[in-house]
């Protein structure tokens, strides 16, 4: 995700047809060249060309990469959600303290961590850490002397390598951006918590992980009491839906509300990542069939994509 970001926002307020109103005809068109495969051969929708038009709300574009996707265009919502975030990492950062964000898979977790660290660069000494197995406490100490770029060979012996660990991290306020926590197990965590606790180190931690991740810090009292900040990500509701997706995406900025309700009640269920993917699908059936407007014809393709 680029450093510098812009804004796109319109005055033009949703747009709703009335329940049972038919839709206007799409006139038959050719059939242009370098259509999908079956079951997607269908006819180009014709359609008026026009520029893709924002609700009034703030976004962050992004990198060609959104979260797993490859996908252009693809903006960082403003959500309630990515707001509040932005409120607690910066208060636990401030006090130099530990939260802990969590929830399901492809609720949008990392991505808001990311976008909301990333604004208090290059003040902020930020390091993240990612985790994609149960490590132990000797795994835990590897992954930081990487991520504090320390030179040398790591200490062979734990107290030795304690030792070197927070020196290092007594020398400068840094914060850790600990990804995919619900791999840690107890072990894990009370190693974090026992650098924190160093009087010398000056060390923010933001946990990011789905439930299991707030399941084992709430086993452990010693490590949930000194947890400063909890938030729970949760799917988008129907009526976010209709708020955040048509800034999403150019392709579903002049979307008919109905066709994103029934895009999100049949695919994507309000989570994120789902309609990453879905938003990928739609875009290749609108190249592939040169149509300008999304239709639950083009969904219905997509959809098959999908598990």
């Amino acid at each position: 995700m680029p450093r510098s970001w812009r804004c796109r926002t319109s005055s033009r307020p949703p747009r709703h047809r009335p329940t049972g109103a038919p839709r206007p005809p799409s006139p038959p068109g050719p059939h242009p060249a370098g259509l999908l495969p079956s079951p997607l051969n269908l006819p180009p929708t014709a359609c008026p060309a026009q520029p893709h038009r924002l609700l009034k709300r703030r976004c962050l574009v992004t990198a060609a990469t959104y979260q797993y996707v490859d996908l252009p265009d693809a903006s960082v919502v403003t959500t309630r959600a990515l707001l509040t975030a932005r409120e607690n990492i910066t208060d636990t950062v401030a006090a130099r303290a530990m939260m802990c964000i969590h929830g399901g898979a492809g609720f949008g977790k990392t991505l808001a961590v990311n976008t909301c660290l990333r604004e208090l660069e290059p003040g902020e000494d930020v390091r993240k850490i990612t985790f994609r197995a149960r490590p132990t406490a000797r795994a835990v100490r590897y992954e930081l002397f990487t991520a504090l770029d320390l030179a040398g060979e790591p200490p062979r012996h734990p107290s030795e390598f304690d030792r070197l660990l927070k020196t290092a991290l007594a020398e400068r306020p840094r914060t850790f951006l600990v990804d995919e926590a619900q791999w840690l197990n107890g072990e894990a965590f009370e190693y974090f918590r026992y650098l924190w606790d160093e009087p010398s180190t000056q060390l923010a931690i933001i946990f990011v992980g789905g439930e299991g991740c707030h399941t084992v810090l709430r086993r452990e009292p010693m490590l949930s009491s000194r947890i400063f900040i909890w938030q729970h990500f949760t799917r988008l509701t129907p009526s976010e839906v209709l708020d955040v997706i048509p800034l999403f995406h150019p392709i579903w900025a002049d979307a008919d509300p109905d066709d994103i309700t029934f895009a999100d009640s049949h695919a994507a269920h309000g989570n994120f990542r789902a309609w990453a993917q879905l938003t990928a699908h739609t875009r290749t059936a609108l190249a592939r069939t040169g149509r300008l407007r999304v239709d639950q014809e083009l969904l219905r393709w997509a959809f098959s994509r999908l598990a």
